[in-house]
């Protein structure tokens, strides 16, 4: 006969407080098995990430750890993260069952307590043996990720037969080790055993838990494969005739948690173009392991699908490291990001786009490692319906998984493959598109740059290029050179440059998709500037595969910069016509803004994590660009990065005397 607590069981509330939701799809697939053991569990996994944009979810997850009998708290990193729910954590230890501190904030560790394990109290003789056996004396160098988990293996075996307060070490390393294997049956024998353990029921007690499974710390995936990873590179499919290998670096945690359908679509995405793909991951959070074993001397680029920096991932940064690692590999690297801290829907509905944490932690400190072309690929759909693109994605299901979002990564993975061209190509057979400024406007300034003599140092790079086997024929002096993109056919058309091409008003209409955002501002195509009234004019001079252009002005006479910081703005008929015939006219491989600075990146949009609608994104496309900046200019060539995918090559400021003209 059943009795009223299987009848009516209470509730036994087990929380996770964590980075993001990965771990909600295997506490979701398991609870189903866990109450079949443990009437009346409830699960609940609750992600920081979420709770700037949404405060309910930080309203849920205090309500949560108060109400919580276990607690596991994990990667909390973030002073913000862990200053937001501290003080209800502190409550939870005195009160629950069990307290879990794990691979989080010191303050957030100390806060662990499990039977005898206090650690709030002064370590123990065991402990300290334990803090020697991890290592980690020099504070100045990260610890090895390979290293650290090749250790957190054995110390639980080791743990095992020293008997008393030892065991609730164990239980606290064997908890590490079942969260970071995060499968479903590791997340399902974690749970098992902390409430089998510190539940204080005898009939619980009995219930036993599964060791962790061990997976690999270095793999491959592939969606297509009988176990989804392999350690072996041969058993990956690859599309016929490939015309390049892409190495791509996911997070181990994702994989092992079912959690993958963002990573399945660009690889798809990417083997649709014919590319190869070796998807790794590492564990650890150090992505070296991966490029070591599957990438060095075996691919053409490598992207990153992490969304954090090459080693060391949101708690730390060792840029050393990546830097000396990309250098050996020496191909372009490439980062895209899923949203954490935000949805998709309130990613595209932004003006600003990635906030400030965000920014700091997918584009800024990857970009120190020398991260190019940060681009969001995915995310989660909340409530709302997301607007970034004409797929107007939304899921109704509740659902916590990643998404994809599926315009980005046809732009992700179009940038991907002309890097892949890019390399591979030989130089004759290269279109460069080099492009000149004239700011501000009908002042004379067309070919001038900040620090920089233009014609001079392009007469070089133009000589440079013909040196190393690209189809050109530059003129014999930056005379000649400044004479033929200047002047040449100029005074015939009244332009401040010469003609390169004409664009009618008819191709305009008919191949410019954002024509109706600029008829909005400007009026009917061509418009009036660098126009004859038939169509518009793209001033340049071609010499061989190199093609010299000078950008449009791009903004109101007088008052240029009203462009820069007005919204609902756009835009130039002829400054978007510019850029569209270098890619679908003249087509180049690859793009040259030569100096400081023009104002593709300067265009309406989001700050930083830009979308289908953002002007910069809509001009630059998926060319290359190479941006030769000014080295004392840091702030605004992050800018053209951001914005506009740049690949900023430095140059130094030219050395300052005083003139003598002033006492």
């Amino acid at each position: 006969m059943l009795d009223s607590q299987h009848i009516n069981p209470a509730p036994y509330r087990f929380v996770v407080v964590t980075l993001d939701a990965h771990a909600a799809g295997p506490a979701t697939r398991v609870l189903p098995r866990l109450r079949a053991d443990f009437p009346g569990l409830e699960v609940s996994i609750h992600a920081a990430a979420e709770w700037a944009e949404n405060p309910a979810a930080l309203a849920e997850a205090k309500a949560a750890i108060n109400a919580a009998d276990i607690v596991v708290a994990n990667l909390l990193f973030i002073e913000e993260h862990v200053l937001a729910c501290l003080p209800e954590m502190q409550a939870a230890r005195a009160r629950c069952d069990a307290f879990v501190g794990v691979i989080s904030d010191p303050q957030i560790v100390r806060l662990t307590r499990m039977g005898d394990l206090d650690m709030a109290k002064p370590a123990t003789g065991i402990a300290k043996i334990m803090k020697k056996l991890r290592g980690g004396g020099d504070k100045s160098k990260p610890a090895s990720g390979a290293k650290q988990m090749s250790m957190l293996r054995r110390l639980p075996k080791i743990l095992r037969f020293i008997p008393g307060k030892a065991q609730d070490l164990r239980a606290w390393f064997l908890s590490m080790q079942y969260w970071l294997g995060g499968s479903d049956d590791n997340i399902e024998s974690m749970m098992r055993f902390l409430i089998g353990r510190y539940s204080g029921r005898s009939d619980w007690a009995e219930v036993k838990a599964a060791a962790p499974i061990d997976y690999p710390e270095v793999g491959l995936y592939h969606p297509d494969l009988p176990e989804r990873i392999t350690t072996d590179p041969a058993e990956l499919p690859r599309p016929a005739n490939s015309v390049g290998t892409v190495g791509v670096l996911l997070m181990r945690s994702y994989v092992l948690a079912n959690d993958t359908a963002h990573y399945d679509s660009v690889i798809r995405a990417l083997e649709a173009k014919g590319l190869s793909v070796r998807a790794a991951f590492a564990g650890g959070l150090d992505g070296r392991p991966a490029i070591d074993a599957y990438f060095t001397g075996q691919i053409d680029t490598l992207l990153s699908l992490t969304g954090f920096s090459l080693v060391g991932g949101p708690a730390y940064n060792d840029s050393p490291a990546a830097v000396a690692t990309l250098s050996a590999l020496n191909v372009p690297y490439l980062v895209a990001h899923p949203l954490e801290f935000q949805t998709l829907g309130q990613w595209a509905g932004s003006g600003t786009g990635l906030g400030p944490v965000e920014t700091t932690m997918l584009i800024a400190l990857p970009e120190i490692d020398g991260a190019t072309c940060p681009t969001v690929f995915a995310g989660r759909h909340g409530a709302e319906k997301c607007t970034g693109c004409q797929h107007k994605c939304h899921v109704q299901t509740g659902s916590r998984e990643m998404a994809p979002c599926h315009e980005r990564i046809v732009s992700l993975t179009e940038k991907t493959l002309r890097m892949v061209q890019l390399r591979r190509k030989a130089n004759f057979d290269k279109k460069i598109g080099i492009v000149l400024f004239g700011f501000p406007p009908n002042a004379g300034a067309v070919g001038t740059a900040a620090y920089l003599d233009v014609f001079e140092s392009l007469f070089n790079t133009l000589h440079r290029l013909a040196a190393e086997g690209y189809d050109i024929t530059p003129p014999e002096t930056s005379d000649a050179l400044r004479e033929a993109v200047l002047k040449g056919n100029a005074a015939r058309y009244g332009q401040d440059a010469n003609v390169a091409a004409h664009v009618s008003a008819e191709e305009m209409v008919a191949n410019c998709p954002p024509l109706q955002a600029i008829e909005s501002v400007w009026g009917p195509a061509p418009g009036r500037v660098q126009s004859d009234g038939r169509g518009v004019f793209i001033l340049g001079a071609e010499f061989g595969k190199v093609f010299v252009g000078v950008q449009p002005t791009f903004g109101y006479e007088g008052d240029p910069m009203r462009l820069l910081f007005e919204r609902g703005f756009a835009p130039t008929h002829a400054f978007t016509q510019f850029y569209l015939w270098l890619r679908n006219t003249f087509r180049a491989d690859a793009v040259l803004h030569f100096g400081m600075h023009g104002a593709l990146e300067f265009m309406p949009g989001k700050q930083a994590g830009l979308g289908a609608r953002d002007w910069p994104d809509r001009l630059i496309g998926e060319m290359p660009n190479i941006y030769l900046y000014a080295a004392n200019n840091p702030s605004e060539a992050s800018l053209a990065k951001r914005r506009s995918g740049a690949v900023t090559i430095t140059h130094l400021p030219p050395p300052v005397a005083q003139a003598g003209l002033y006492k």
